[in-house]
């Protein structure tokens, strides 16, 4: 069992009921997994601290961005909150050490982590404001969450990918994007598209997807990657 006690410690956290810190590191996995362990997963404590979180990151991107529109906000909060962001946030804060998952979920990588560690991130959140209130949860995002806002804007990262990539070209090539799909495989209710992203006649990447919409914003991502854009 990890020392729960020490990670309190490091994220700079006097809990009241420690209790609430070990579920909000316990995954559903580790449940079903240990029939004897008599704690709680942390999936309420997520709903709870997505919320908190929410408010926090707009209240704070309200008064730091005064005269930016609703629309601008939304997109930079989106790029702050998500998945990716967040599970950086708790990767840098060691939380992989202090999660108690199933033997199968701890062997789960790239995407499927992100979601583990960005949904205990909110986790941990929920069980701060339950602990010692509002202010102590919005100081923990604060600390972790807030400083990515410079890097968000400047990466545009606030933007999906088709939209950073068409942008990025019309401005160094003068030329707006088309996606070609070049291949449609499997059944209706379970197809593949392969989509091409051309700029002129020269094709730029290829990216794959459940739907166009998906293999679109995938092959713009990897002509920001190949193009290094």
């Amino acid at each position: 069992m990890p020392d729960f006690s020490s990670f309190a410690q490091k994220i700079g956290i006097s809990f009241s009921n420690p209790d609430l810190l070990v579920e909000a590191l316990t995954h559903r996995s580790y449940l079903n997994e240990h029939r004897e362990y008599t704690g709680s997963h942390n999936e309420r404590l997520e709903f709870l601290g997505d919320a908190v979180l929410e408010l926090a990151a707009t209240d704070f991107l309200f008064k730091k961005f005064p005269q930016k529109p609703e629309g601008e906000l939304t997109a930079y909060r989106a790029a702050l909150v998500n998945t990716v962001s967040l599970a950086s946030s708790a990767q840098a804060l060691g939380i992989n050490d202090y999660l108690l998952l199933s033997k199968g979920e701890a062997k789960d990588t790239g995407r499927a982590r992100d979601v583990i560690l960005a949904d205990t991130f909110e986790a941990i959140i929920g069980a701060i404001y339950l602990d010692s209130g509002y202010a102590n949860a919005e100081a923990f995002i604060a600390k972790n969450l807030y400083g990515k806002i410079d890097e968000v804007i400047a990466n545009r990262s606030y933007q999906d990918a088709k939209s950073r990539f068409q942008e990025i070209a019309q401005e160094k090539r003068g030329i707006t994007p088309i996606y070609e799909t070049l291949s449609e495989i499997g059944p209706d209710h379970d197809k593949r598209f392969t989509v091409g992203v051309f700029i002129g006649s020269e094709e730029i990447a290829r990216g794959e997807g459940k739907s166009k919409q998906e293999a679109e914003q995938s092959a713009a991502q990897a002509g920001l990657d190949k193009t290094g854009w």
